[in-house]
């Protein structure tokens, strides 16, 4: 099971659920204190910024930053929820385990994929080039982002709450 909260959620989420795996997608990768229960070789920092594309001072998501996600999660044992978040849980960490839910489950449909996240979360908006670049990563041809737009933006707050992806 993948759960997404936001940084200041991360270790209450991680103590609910009982994670074994975190994934940090965020700019500020160093302000993460990874909880004491999470070995250090199970999570993995993917530093990236919120944005969609080149902007001078940022880093835009890119191949290799969908890589290390989809690689980290390939190599997720699945025996304890996998944790992901960003910084407000919103974007970065949805757009993460949209893919995510994508690569582990080949034969389910985008669709029924983003309606589900769109059901855990009214906030959730995955960011559309990560979803972008994973789309094309797990040979989707398009049709991730034509899931994306057919759920819809998400309600506009300032933090998301932790909800979770069920694989099955």
């Amino acid at each position: 099971m993948i759960h997404v909260c936001s940084l200041a959620a991360l270790p209450d989420t991680v103590t609910a659920t009982g994670a074994s795996h975190i994934l940090t997608v965020m700019a500020k990768v160093d302000q993460v204190q990874r909880p004491p229960s999470v070995l250090e070789a199970n999570h993995l920092r993917v530093q990236v910024d919120d944005i969609t594309e080149d902007i001078d001072g940022f880093i835009a998501p890119n191949d290799t930053h969908i890589q290390q996600v989809l690689g980290f999660v390939r190599g997720w044992d699945r025996h304890a929820p996998l944790v992901i978040h960003c910084y407000a849980g919103i974007s970065r960490s949805t757009a993460s385990a949209f893919a995510a839910a994508c690569m582990l489950n080949p034969h389910r449909d985008e669709m029924s994929i983003a309606r589900q996240i769109r059901a855990a979360s009214a906030l959730a908006q995955p960011n559309r080039l990560m979803v972008s670049l994973a789309d094309k990563a797990l040979g989707r041809e398009g049709r991730m982002l034509r899931a994306l737009d057919e759920m819809g933006p998400g309600n506009m707050l300032v933090e998301g709450r932790p909800f979770r992806v069920d694989l099955d």
